[in-house]
């Protein structure tokens, strides 16, 4: 038979050149085409021998080959699926985005779809060759005829088809690679090896790589054996019942590649209008790049067990962003070049689910009090970015966070719901308070609760003011933060009376401070949660807090508006009563002002705005004592 020359069926020039140049970003991605290809092949051949024996012999081995050959600059992909006719050749192979294994499902009328685990769906994967090759060949005999048939072509709008001798029931595909670096490339072993690795490393049929031939130093020609590339098990597919642990841990290094142990995982397959496999896995160490802002995450995406995707944030939150794992779909949305994942219900469906799994998974772990604080230690800032901007999963996420307070041991942290059963009959609301690392713990706001016995919950993430913004309630029971505002403490009538008294009898004392301090202060009050403490800055209920003031400014805010703050003093502190008979007796206060508002600056961990005029009025106030 005479070789035919036809064209492409389309506007085939600009249209194979739009695909060949501009459809996948990566190069690689033809190879993982070709295999996908290969492997819906092969599954077509095994489907269609169930209702005819003889189109898949006994003891025939269903398999993908991989060639190549650097001197010749070739590289050859062989199966022994389905293979194909001259008119399968023109329908799929000479027709752009016609897909062979799309109208294959389509005419399964019958039969049951489901058990048919093919990837094409566009029909344009296989042109992606032409971005590495310059000609392409395509030996094919379909199973159940004898005529082997050739097409090719070199990608410009052109192919031919010619009738050609082949033994073996499948296809045999070789490229011609380009003379450039980038495309002689793909002869190398260990790229190859990457490649498959990488992307087919789950496929269910044998993919083998068959080494070069050597020739030794005595002129003999040495061949190497086959190489199987894919011996992973897609443990995501298998039934969780059916999984040991020891399996879990072993395929979380195969996906993660960290060394360590994960801390737990979730392992579900969803039925029904909608089907999906995922593992996911929860680190027991911050991942290294966990903070950085250009940081690759999310899960590995996978349809049809060839990998798609390796960072696929729609899947997750940016709040679960050091989970790691698989989802695998065969309804999901991909765009046509598979390199993008499209939004839709589905999408959205799937991420609900792995949020849901991933937020049990962490609960289930928080009933081991001691495995659960060393995690949150490492993870559980990321976590409370969750609370920020977020309805949907806040019950769940107030179950998982944690706190030191002012009553935890060293190394310890408290639930929420630990410190509601803790409350003393009286107190009203959860306390807390929001500071510096190292000062929050003896900041002189917690004093009066101390004595009270009342328990604060003490922050010091930079998160944490972001994430009190949406955590209002937990139960019955709203928060207060401790550094705004008055407290309500449950007084008995001698406190009210002595509180009224204290008002009035430092009044001029308040005044003296204020016109002093007017600048930074906005007022002056006598306070009722001091105890050991001489004075303390409290922020107004509308202000912006001094922690947020000093994070924006740390972020490179420049227009960070000043907010004053109010100065309490404690009426009983020898230092104010002095003050206090100074301030009557019409006297100087001298250095104290600007020294007790440096105190409590310092106290709160808030930086000094002038340390160098504080330090000479301590000097002053000291030197003068020493007289």
């Amino acid at each position: 038979m005479a070789t035919e020359k036809m064209e492409f069926q389309t506007e085939v020039r600009d249209m194979l050149n739009l695909m060949i140049n501009s459809l996948y970003s990566n190069k690689e991605i033809f190879l993982r085409e070709l295999v996908s290809n290969a492997a819906d092949a092969l599954d077509k051949r095994r489907f269609l021998s169930l209702s005819n024996a003889d189109l898949l012999p006994q003891g025939t081995q269903l398999r993908i080959d991989i060639d190549v050959n650097k001197d010749q600059k070739k590289l050859t992909i062989t199966d022994n699926g389905i293979g194909m006719n001259k008119e399968d050749l023109i329908n799929c192979l000479g027709t752009i985005a016609r897909s062979g294994t799309k109208n294959f499902i389509k005419n399964l009328k019958d039969a049951d779809k489901a058990s048919v685990d093919l990837i094409g769906q566009f029909g344009v994967g296989f042109y992606s060759i032409f971005m590495v090759a310059k000609k392409v060949e395509v030996l094919t005999l379909k199973a159940g005829e004898t005529q082997g048939y050739l097409w090719a072509s070199e990608g410009t709008g052109e192919f031919e088809i010619s009738e050609c001798p082949r033994n073996e029931v499948g296809t045999k595909i070789t490229l011609y690679l380009k003379d450039d670096e980038d495309s002689e490339d793909f002869t190398s072993e260990w790229r190859i090896k990457d490649i498959i690795k990488k992307y087919s490393g789950f496929v269910n049929y044998g993919i083998y790589f068959h080494p070069e031939q050597t020739t030794n130093d005595k002129g003999e020609i040495e061949v190497k054996d086959e190489e199987k590339l894919n011996d992973k098990t897609a443990l995501w597919r298998q039934s969780e019942k059916d999984v040991k642990e020891e399996e879990y841990k072993e395929f979380y290094n195969v996906i993660c590649h960290d060394g360590g142990e994960p801390a737990c995982w979730s392992h579900s397959h969803a039925e029904g209008s909608l089907e999906f496999w995922n593992l996911v896995y929860i680190p027991s160490k911050a991942p290294y790049n966990i903070w950085q802002n250009d940081a690759l995450h999310g899960l590995k995406l996978y349809v049809k067990k060839t990998f798609i995707m390796d960072d696929c944030k729609d899947l997750l939150p940016p709040w679960l962003r050091f989970v790691r794992g698989v989802v695998e779909s065969e309804d999901l949305p991909l765009n046509v070049s598979r390199e993008i994942l499209q939004s839709n219900k589905i999408v959205t469906n799937i991420r609900k689910h792995v949020i849901k799994k991933t937020l049990e998974a962490l609960q289930n772990m928080s009933k081991d009090e001691e495995k659960y604080t060393a995690w949150w230690k490492e993870l559980g800032m990321v976590l409370k970015e969750g609370f920020y901007m977020n309805w949907e999963h806040l019950d769940e996420l107030k179950k998982l966070i944690r706190f030191e307070s002012t009553k935890t041991e060293e190394g310890k942290l408290v639930s929420l719901e630990q410190y509601v059963d803790n409350m003393p009959e009286g107190q009203k609301e959860i306390y807390y308070l929001i500071g510096d690392k190292n000062a929050v713990k003896s900041n002189p706001m917690l004093e009066a609760f101390k004595a009270k016995g009342y328990e604060v919950l003490l922050m010091s993430d930079g998160i944490d003011e972001f994430m009190m913004s949406s955590l209002m309630e937990f139960g019955d029971k709203k928060f207060h933060d401790v550094s705004r505002g008055d407290v309500d403490f449950e007084k008995t009538e001698d406190e009210k009376k002595a509180e009224e008294a204290n008002k009035g009898i430092f009044k001029g004392l308040c005044e003296n401070l204020q016109k002093v301090l007017d600048e930074d202060i906005k007022e002056v009050r006598v306070s009722s949660r001091l105890k050991d403490s001489p004075c303390c800055l409290v922020t107004s209920d509308d202000a912006m807090s001094a922690q947020m003031e000093r994070m924006m400014k740390a972020m490179g805010q420049t227009n960070v508006p000043k907010s004053k703050r109010i100065l309490e003093i404690n009426p009983t502190h020898p230092i104010c009563e002095m003050l206090k008979a100074k301030a009557e007796a019409k006297e100087d206060l001298g250095d104290w002002p600007k020294a007790l508002y440096g105190q409590a600056l310092l106290a709160e961990g808030s930086p000094l705005p002038n340390p160098a005029e504080y330090v000479a009025a301590i000097t002053k106030l000291l030197t003068a004592a020493a007289k």
